[in-house]
């Protein structure tokens, strides 16, 4: 299987996540957000993963489209950790950066899929 770029980012991206969430429950002791957003900033990746081995087209799109679900809230989850002062300016911006690319590239990829599903109609 050739290399995957939204699989490497959205990978690397979940490392963060973790390394977020234990900088959260050891340094701020806050368990219940770094929760969430460990639930749903890893959760991206894995269904990225899963998708390459859908049973169908229409699968594989449901499947990013649950990714893109999980990158929305995960950047909800960002914006109230940021607000609530958890994180300071600086983790914020980069962390959203990454999420919102992700964002973008899962965006471009289901409207492609579903152009090119709707184009083989």
């Amino acid at each position: 299987m050739g290399k995957s770029v939204l699989r490497d980012k959205s990978y690397a991206f979940s490392i963060r996540v973790v390394q977020l969430m234990q900088h959260l429950q050891d340094e701020k002791k806050e368990y219940v957000l770094s929760k969430q957003i460990l639930r749903s900033g890893t959760s991206i990746g894995a269904l990225i993963c899963e998708a390459e081995f859908g049973q169908s087209n229409s699968d594989f799109i449901h499947k990013m489209s649950i990714a893109l679900k999980e990158a929305n809230e995960t950047d909800y989850w960002l914006n109230i950790l940021h607000d609530t002062h958890y994180i300071d300016k600086k983790m914020f911006v980069s962390m959203q950066s990454d999420c919102k690319e992700l964002i973008a590239m899962l965006v471009a990829s289901i409207k492609t899929l579903k152009r090119v599903k709707s184009e083989g109609s």
